[in-house]
């Protein structure tokens, strides 16, 4: 009996978190369920389990709720963290250009060619400054996200002169946040040459799209 009682507040509590944690996203309109909830969710019913097995068959019911309650909070963390630095970077960023991307405690930025270096150049634009400003305002904001900065090239001219181009180019970005004051320890740089397209090479705007620059936040924390 003790057990069942046991098992229904986990449910419950479980229930409450991924509820509370749904929300209307802005920019699609529709209900997404945040990865705080998830995180906090799946923390609860953990936390819960173990709470239940560690007590005494008199206190079962309490180390469940303690455990749900205790893992709720540890599971929800990045999550939470990263949720709200992904809301600051899609208001700083809104009509910009630049993709903003969610895949677990991942938040990817997404730069076409179009706003960022003229074609065979790793000369960072003018006008993608005020882009990359508005990124260190919340890296500094978000002090424990890594920043993983890759380049891409199109696939015109050789191979060679592509992957080093793709690489000057996130080179060029990593030393402009640096430059900004965001420290080094913080950020790393790849280039991918033509690999990985995100759009068709045998038109002018896939290969416009494929000259990209992609930051990854990770939170330094996981």
């Amino acid at each position: 009996m003790k057990a069942l009682q046991a098992s229904r507040w986990t449910a419950v509590l479980a229930a409450v978190v991924f509820s509370a944690a749904c929300s209307i996203d802005p920019y699609t309109g529709e209900q997404k369920t945040s990865n705080t909830a998830k995180g906090a969710g799946w923390g609860a019913l953990g936390g819960a389990v173990l709470g239940a097995a560690v007590s005494d068959k008199d206190h079962r019911e309490q180390g469940a709720i303690i455990g749900a309650v205790t893992g709720a909070a540890a599971g929800g963390g990045y999550g939470y963290y990263m949720d709200r630095q992904e809301a600051k970077l899609r208001a700083r960023l809104e009509g910009t250009g630049v993709g903003v991307q969610r895949v677990g405690d991942t938040i990817k930025l997404i730069m076409p060619g179009n706003i960022t270096f003229d074609t065979g150049s790793s000369a960072i634009k003018g006008g993608f400054t005020s882009v990359l400003d508005s990124v260190v305002l919340v890296a500094k904001e978000f002090d424990k996200t890594l920043m993983q900065i890759n380049g891409y090239t199109d696939s015109t001219g050789s191979f060679q002169t592509n992957q080093k181009l793709s690489e000057d180019r996130a080179n060029s970005v990593g030393r402009y946040f640096m430059n900004q004051g965001l420290p080094a320890a913080r950020i790393r740089t790849t280039g991918y040459g033509p690999r990985d397209p995100i759009a068709d090479n045998s038109t002018a705007s896939g290969r416009e799209q494929n000259r990209r620059v992609e930051i990854e936040m990770l939170p330094t924390n996981k």
